[in-house]
């Protein structure tokens, strides 16, 4: 199997040849047509809390990061239910199964972290949908369930999860507010929320004329939009949830009752109705660029810009 990997946080993603992954009785194998790029992924490479509990829990060998993936079924455990070879899936990888990241061309995953595809959705959109559109999902229906009359800002709303946020949002009945750029005002408008133009002055503020907020999603994090000021918008049982968890808001997630980390795994459940939603135009996903496996490392320094609208993909 092909994977991009690097030797240290310093060190370019590159391509290496692995051999192919055993497969477990209740295990599937997936041959991967498209791979979804997550802020996530470059942060696994880099250290801290993620990559000290993958060096604990994960799998050995070469560090391969990623969890999105879009593809085909090519292989099935004797005790695998629910998926056969052939079926086109989308999934996430999970390294505290000790699974590989999904830069690869090949992953070995269990059915329930896959969602079968109908062949009116492609492979590359499908790839869209783990990260980016299972956190918001988390947040705004497992978290608490918003509806019709319910506020919910979203902070970093071009990026993948928040338009995603905002599109779900805007299904399930609610009022979504986009924080983001003057470049991506329309496209945030478009996809069905208030937008909030950070450049034209205090975004809190201005967002805070369109709360209170049941709901308040930051994908940004906390050294731009700081924790006090967004409970100080919240209504009487609204909640922020932290998509990006600095050393900082580790108290007031333990603590406090009303701040939350969400972190999007993915699962089967979370997946199917989001595949719905995706082949009913709720979720209509923004594919910024596409990048061979090969220029894995190109798509991180993308990524690292923190400029993204929408997706990058990997094509293995």
């Amino acid at each position: 199997m092909k994977v991009a990997t690097s030797r240290s946080a310093d060190s370019p993603l590159s391509i290496v040849t692995l051999p192919s992954r055993p497969l477990g009785a209740g295990d599937v194998r997936v041959r991967v047509r498209a791979i979804g790029v997550n802020p996530v992924d470059w942060k696994m490479r880099g250290g801290g809390p993620l990559r000290f509990a993958h060096r604990f829990i994960g799998p050995g060998g070469p560090l391969v990061v990623g969890v999105d993936f879009a593809g085909e079924v090519v292989e099935v455990g004797p005790r695998a239910e629910g998926l056969s070879v052939g079926d086109r899936v989308v999934g996430g990888t999970d390294f505290s199964r000790r699974q590989l990241g999904s830069y690869a061309d090949e992953v070995v995953v269990r059915p329930d972290q896959c969602a079968k595809l109908p062949d009116s959705v492609s492979f590359e959109r499908a790839a869209c949908l783990p990260v980016a559109a299972v956190t918001p999902w988390i947040t705004l229906t497992e978290r608490r369930r918003v509806g019709p009359g319910s506020k919910v800002l979203i902070l970093g709303a071009a990026g993948g999860v928040g338009l995603s946020g905002i599109s779900l949002a805007k299904m399930l009945g609610a009022t979504p507010v986009g924080v983001c750029s003057t470049r991506n005002v329309e496209l945030v408008t478009k996809h069905g929320a208030i937008a909030v133009d950070y450049t034209k002055g205090d975004a809190l503020d201005e967002a805070k004329k369109h709360g209170p907020y049941d709901v308040i999603l930051n994908v940004v994090g906390s050294d731009v939009y700081p924790l006090k000021r967004c409970l100080a918008m919240l209504a009487p049982k609204g909640f922020v949830d932290l998509a990006v968890v600095l050393p900082r808001d580790v108290l007031s997630i333990l603590f406090s009752p009303r701040v939350y980390s969400v972190l999007g795994r993915v699962t089967r459940a979370r997946l199917e109705p989001l595949v719905d939603a995706l082949v009913k135009g709720h979720l209509d996903p923004i594919i910024e660029e596409k990048y061979s496996l090969d220029d894995a490392e190109k798509a991180h320094q993308r990524s690292q810009t923190g400029k993204v609208v929408g997706k990058l993909l990997l094509i293995p």
